[in-house]
């Protein structure tokens, strides 16, 4: 996940969805792959171009999100 505005890498999110945006997400993915940011080296992580707009419930008080799940999901206007 990415500070929107600036991109700048802020930490990754379980996913808590039901079934059916689970896989509008997975099409998504697939369809919007991109290259990882600058200096990340994560195996086994798929990056995806920016686009994408979560709804991600977290730890308060912390400046990155920390035990973040993504709830819901939207494209972002264009």
């Amino acid at each position: 996940m990415a500070e929107r505005g600036t991109g700048r890498y802020v930490g990754s999110a379980f996913i808590t969805l039901n079934r059916e945006m689970r896989e509008r997400l997975w099409q998504r993915v697939q369809e919007h792959a991109g290259p990882a940011p600058k200096g990340m080296k994560r195996p086994a992580t798929q990056w995806v171009k920016p686009g994408l707009i979560g709804r991600v419930k977290h730890l308060r008080g912390e400046e990155d999100p920390r035990h973040a799940s993504l709830q819901d999901f939207r494209e972002e206007p264009a």
